[in-house]
């Protein structure tokens, strides 16, 4: 009976941990409101505009560095509502391309839609960042899974993009991806 307690008490424990470091001590701990009012201004609609360069690397779940990408963006904005056609060109030579469709409605919330996206994807800018929220449906050479997607895009102050997003599946961290964006040099 002790044993047993015992090993109730430290499932209990270590899981109370694990919450605690996901929750509170991790990516998932970041609001919007811990940037609002840092500069530079991060609008979207000024920020991802017109021909861009995206170079970056996707993270498998053990850290390890599972492919790489550099995407050419084309982002037109008619007032209040965009579209971002990329391109994906992989390592392993595979291309992959995505057309976004985003609304920012005036209360300044993002609306996010895109073929392989599950449902609409919701987001916020606040100060030098932008927050976008989604369900992905990868590819079929992918494994073609469901994934949870939280993505951050920071603006630095030469007008490049620090980009940070993590995948999910049933709530346990799968996957990473870090890029930059930036204006295409002509």
């Amino acid at each position: 009976m002790e044993v047993l307690l015992y090993l109730i008490f430290g499932a209990a424990f270590v899981g109370s941990i694990w919450l605690f470091r996901t929750k509170k001590l991790s990516f998932l701990n970041q609001k919007e409101n811990h940037y609002s009012g840092q500069k530079p201004t991060f609008n979207i609609r000024d920020t991802l505009s017109g021909e861009l360069l995206c170079e970056g690397i996707i993270f498998g779940p053990t850290g390890v560095v599972n492919s790489r990408f550099v995407a050419d963006m084309n982002a037109i904005w008619d007032g209040n509502k965009g579209i971002i056609n990329e391109r994906f060109v992989y390592d392993n030579g595979s291309v992959q391309d995505r057309e976004w469709a985003l609304t920012i409605m005036d209360s300044g919330k993002i609306l996010a839609e895109a073929s392989d996206l599950i449902g609409t994807g919701t987001g916020a800018q606040s100060g030098s960042t932008v927050k976008l929220n989604y369900n992905l449906k990868l590819p079929q050479d992918a494994g073609g899974h469901e994934i949870a997607v939280v993505d951050w895009m920071y603006l630095l102050s030469n007008g490049s993009i620090m980009n940070r997003s993590q995948f999910y599946k049933y709530g346990i961290k799968v996957g990473e991806l870090v890029a930059t964006i930036r204006k295409k040099d002509f």
